[in-house]
């Protein structure tokens, strides 16, 4: 399969937009950070700031490489398609917005259930300060672990492999905004739709908050599904990993939770231990 293949099919020649748009996301990251320097001076983190931004330009830099473990099951299961579905109706774009938040939900526990996902997936939750750069750390080794193996069942159905990166890709747009903690409460919308309240609680590290609130856009499957978990006001968020990592070098928070999944594999004795310690709870 060569790369041209996968490319084309996952719109890899989109990266320079996709630029454009992390631009101005750093730009209103950064805004976030002066005006909240500026409310309470000294209470803003930039050089996490600036590991997190140094870490989503890492991550652009591995997309133009076109790696994924994921693009030969897109491309197989596009060619074996049940139907063809053509982006041309309504009904078509709310099926792959249900369908790709359906399975990104299921992705996201995974991510936190599962050892060999959350090797990457902490990177995100690395952050002892919940701001809307926190957002922009979302790791550069998630596409080597075959996470976007999730998304595979809508090209199954007749989804083309673009539409499908590109709904995911709106997703995590979506998602940047709520990871703004200073955001009020809002109203009747909190039943719908993952809110800057519900996703400060997801990145909490209180035991109480634990592998919660797993949703993009929507928090309907939390509470179909029995993780949502709502804020309570008397206890104070606590953020960052369960065990903080107090480190500002992006390949050091890149790499830190592979690193030890590699000990704790060369620590296990028999491949029953050594499964264990790939898919069991972190």
């Amino acid at each position: 399969m060569s790369t041209e293949t996968i490319r084309d099919a996952f719109g890899l020649h989109a990266l320079p937009w996709l630029g454009v748009v992390l631009l101005a996301l750093v730009g209103i990251a950064c805004v976030e950070g002066l005006v909240r320097s500026l409310w309470r001076p000294g209470s803003y983190d930039w050089r996490a700031s600036a590991a997190s931004m140094a870490d989503a330009l890492i991550r652009r830099g591995v997309d133009a490489l076109g790696l994924s473990l994921a693009a030969p099951a897109y491309l197989w299961a596009y060619q074996h398609r049940l139907q063809t579905l053509e982006l041309s109706t309504p009904a078509a774009f709310v099926l792959l917005f249900l369908g790709q938040e359906f399975l990104y939900y299921w992705y996201h526990r995974a991510a936190h259930r599962v050892r060999w996902f959350w090797a990457s997936h902490s990177v995100h939750h690395s952050p002892n300060q919940l701001n809307l750069a926190a957002a922009l750390r979302l790791g550069w080794t998630g596409k080597l672990t075959g996470s976007g193996l999730f998304f595979v069942p809508l090209v199954w159905l007749g989804f083309p492999p673009l539409a499908v990166t590109a709904a995911v890709a709106l997703n995590l747009i979506y998602q940047f905004w709520v990871h703004a903690p200073w955001m009020p409460r809002l109203g009747p919308l909190e039943w719908v739709l993952n809110t800057p309240t519900h996703h400060k609680v997801h990145h909490a590290s209180n035991r109480e908050y634990l592998d919660c609130n797993y949703g993009g856009v929507l928090i309907v499957f939390d509470r179909l599904f029995g993780t949502f978990v709502e804020h309570r006001p008397e206890i104070p968020i606590r953020y960052g990993l369960t065990r903080p990592l107090h480190s500002y070098n992006p390949l050091r928070i890149a790499l830190h939770g592979w690193l030890e999944l590699g000990r704790d594999l060369l620590r296990a004795r028999g491949p029953r231990a050594r499964l264990k310690v790939l898919v069991g709870r972190p």
